[in-house]
Formats: structure tokens, C-alpha cells, sequence
């Protein structure tokens, strides 16, 4: 067992890199007394080729994103469960960039950076489960919550009888709540941080940075500080609004990635980000819309 690993009865948290730091992440074995699953297999498993290569009986994803799917090449024998509202995301890279709602160059520039970054290979034989699936394994069961918000089909999978709630890209990190993409969705983040408050667990294991929870208390507080980085967001949002603005400038300013970050789809994320609390702060009557795309503080 490697050291950055985390036991917890028949479940396995596999490690990767910085604490499961993006690319990287933390994947699930589960090891049933019939059948062992593998849930989303990370670029680090890679390294892991000759001890885990081939042995999973079945993969089981939180959702489609690349980071979450990289390591599937290693168990190309073994059927994938995904919900079926991303299934479109394992037919290929040009399913991938639907969900992100990519088109153009900018299309051009994530495929090359994804199939430069990580090891993709398209599942177009995945079959897809709906909230509340359960997959025996024989005196391990693993349960499907949907959770979606950060993708359409995004899910967080409750391990019995450890109660270990493995919860994807609701990850905890100071970073936040991602809800960029096409597919993405503000208020159905909001509410999928609701249910898993609510879910009864043993331990929490997030997929980036935080890794292995083992008290309730910890868990709750680091959901508050996560949930909070969309109010400040907002906040943030409202402050720059004290003088009209324009969405492009509002793009330049970013209020998700920092200044230094570069990657291709930046901007498109920032513009999906925005673009949803803008039209909650109008719907609120805090900000009105001077001419098209110029905002202001009411």
C-alpha cells in the first residue's frame, strides 16, 4: 500500500500527488468479498499500472471531467457506470468539450491541452445509473446520490456498511464551488451542498486537496468555508458593480481563478460564472442592466 493511502475497512482512499492536487486526485477501491470497484480512477493511478492494472471488476464515476477519467485505460476490460446525464463525456473528446460548452479555437486549444495532460480514452460502451443506483459487491455496497451543479450528472457515491461518502469534485477546497462549464449549474450546486450536509457518513473523502475526513465537526466546518466562497464571490461581484461595468471587464477582473492562473479556458469559465450570479442579482433587484451587457449596483 502506497503511504499517501487511507484505509477504511474494505475501502481503499488511493492518494495522488499533493493530497489529490489538480491534475492529480484521490480515487476509491472498494473490495468486495465477489467484486472490487474502482471509483474515478486518477491520473495517479497511472504509476500504479502493475499493481492495480486490469483488477477492478468495475469503474464507477462521479461524473465525465478528464481528471476524473484519466486512469481508465488501466481497466479496459471492466463495464463503466457514470449517470446517464454525462455519458456523452466518455464518447470522445468532442463529448467532453459539449459539457464544457466549448466551440472554435477554444475548442481546439482544451482538446489539445486534455489529450496533452491526461491519458483519455473514450467509453462510449459506459452505461449509465440514476440517483439512488446501488452496486453490490458483495458485503460492500456502493450507493449513488445525485449531487449535480459542478456537471449535469455530477454524483457523490455513499460506501456501506463504512459509511464512507466519497464526494467527487464537491471538494472542499478553499477554492470553492466550480460551476463553469456549459453544463454547470449555480442553484443545483446550491442545493446539492444541501443533501450531502445532510447524508449520514462515517468519513468524507474529497477527490482534490483535502482527501480523508474522519469527524463530522471537520467536515461541516470545511463545507461552510466552501459553501461561503459563493457569497463572497457575489460580494465581490456587487462591490465592482459600484460603478457600471461591462461583462468583459468584469471577465479581466476574475472573481474565481487568481491572476497568475493560465489556462486556455479561463475566461470562458469566468464568463459562465458570472453570467449565472448576474442573472440572480437582476432577478433580485440588486443590480439593473444599463444597456445590454453594462451593469451596475442598484
Amino acid at each position: 500500500m502506497s503511504a499517501a493511502d487511507h484505509r477504511i475497512g474494505r475501502v481503499r482512499v488511493l492518494g495522488g500527488a499533493q493530497n489529490g492536487k489538480y491534475p492529480a486526485g484521490n480515487s476509491l477501491w472498494v473490495e468486495g468479498t465477489e467484486r472490487a470497484a474502482v471509483i474515478d480512477p486518477s491520473l495517479s493511478l497511472l504509476e500504479r499500472r502493475e499493481e492495480l492494472g486490469g483488477r477492478a471488476d468495475m469503474v464507477l464515476l462521479s461524473h465525465a471531467h478528464e481528471d476524473h477519467t484519466a486512469g481508465l485505460g488501466l481497466f479496459a476490460n471492466a463495464p463503466v457506470h457514470v449517470h446517464h446525464q454525462d455519458l456523452v463525456g466518455l464518447s470522445g473528446i468532442d463529448g467532453l468539450m459539449q459539457i464544457y460548452g466549448y466551440g472554435g479555437e477554444l475548442a481546439e486549444r482544451t482538446r489539445a491541452w486534455v489529450l496533452e495532460q491526461f491519458a483519455q480514452v473514450p467509453r462510449p460502451d459506459a452505461v449509465g445509473f440514476e440517483d439512488g443506483a446501488c452496486f453490490e459487491l458483495g458485503g460492500s455496497t456502493v450507493r449513488v446520490f445525485h449531487a449535480p451543479g459542478h456537471t449535469r450528472g455530477h454524483c457523490v457515491f455513499r460506501i456501506e456498511p463504512e459509511g464512507v461518502l466519497f464526494l467527487g469534485d464537491i471538494e472542499l477546497s478553499s477554492f470553492g464551488p466550480y460551476y463553469g462549464d456549459a453544463w454547470s449549474d449555480l442553484a443545483d450546486f446550491e442545493r446539492s451542498i444541501e443533501l450531502i450536509r445532510g447524508l449520514d457518513a462515517n468519513v468524507w473523502v474529497s477527490f482534490h486537496h483535502v482527501g480523508v475526513i474522519e469527524h463530522r465537526a471537520v467536515f461541516l466546518e470545511r463545507l461552510e468555508r466552501f459553501a461561503a466562497r459563493i457569497t463572497e464571490r457575489e460580494q465581490a461581484m456587487l462591490a465592482f458593480l459600484a460603478e457600471p461595468r461591462t461583462l468583459p471587464e468584469m471577465i479581466a477582473h476574475r472573481f474565481v481563478y487568481p491572476a497568475h492562473a493560465k489556462l486556455p479556458f479561463i475566461d470562458a469559465v469566468e464568463r459562465r460564472t458570472l453570467e449565472q450570479h448576474l442573472a440572480r442579482l437582476q432577478q433580485q433587484g440588486r443590480i439593473s442592466e444599463l444597456e445590454q451587457g453594462r451593469y451596475v449596483l442598484v
